[in-house]
């Protein structure tokens, strides 16, 4: 059975995680904050497959507790979320993290994002830390760089080269507003003419391979009049 550590200050998310988890298959160990939540993992890091970890608590709050276990296991982490810590979650992403999700949770997204990051993991193998390929991760997606492979919560998806290219292009650069004119320049490396349509098409296949509802992107946004970005700090929300 596959383990999963869930740590939050508040019992009820813990029970209700717990709920959701087991009905799911998956065992469940708890820890209240971060201070526990290392004492568990020491003693049951061969059992525990994913970490669900809420940023706010007292005594070790969940970024330094990340920090701790990133010295040692390469274990996923996600972070559980308010609204309110988009700078928390830059920085838990910047430390280690592996994904977010956001206060209330949505119980099909975190399930999802759960069985992804269990099935990454057991294909690399192992809790210990090891040789990661050269890969982009954001809101579920994953780009490996070496091979030029995409996938989105586990499961993969085609990209033809000029996607790949704007994609790995705004993984690159998170949250940073790009201008059709800069996109441009530096996926097809020349001067942009008319480039506008042209992003456009691009951006709309783009949404259409890893937006859960590409009418209404939730990851990879339109600033109007500026240009388009990759929202990583709002977890999809808008």
């Amino acid at each position: 059975m596959n383990y999963i550590l869930v740590c939050d200050d508040e019992r009820d998310i813990r029970s209700a995680l717990k709920i959701y988890l087991t009905n799911e298959g998956y065992g469940v160990y708890e820890a209240e904050n971060g201070a526990h939540a290392l004492s568990v993992l020491e003693d049951h890091s061969s059992e525990i497959k994913l970490i669900l970890l809420d940023i706010m608590m007292p005594i070790m709050d969940g970024i330094t507790a990340m920090a701790k276990m990133r010295e040692s296991y390469n274990i996923p982490v996600i972070l559980l979320t308010a609204k309110s810590e988009d700078t928390d979650k830059v920085l838990g992403l910047n430390v280690g993290a592996d994904d977010y999700v956001t206060k209330p949770f949505n119980v099909i997204e975190l399930l999802a994002r759960v069985r992804s990051q269990i099935r990454r993991y057991t294909m690399l193998g192992g809790e210990k830390i090891i040789p990661r390929a050269e890969t982009l991760s954001a809101c579920g997606i994953e780009l490996d760089i070496r091979t030029r492979e995409v996938s989105v919560y586990g499961e993969p998806v085609t990209l033809t080269a000029t996607e790949y290219e704007i994609l790995r292009l705004f993984m690159e650069r998170p949250n940073e507003v790009l201008s059709t004119k800069e996109i441009y320049r530096q996926v097809w490396k020349s001067n942009p003419i008319g480039e506008e349509n042209t992003i456009a098409v691009h951006i709309r296949h783009l949404r259409e391979k890893i937006e859960i509802d590409p009418a209404e992107p939730r990851y990879l946004k339109v600033v109007w009049g500026q240009g388009y970005k990759l929202d990583i700090r709002e977890g999809g929300e808008g």
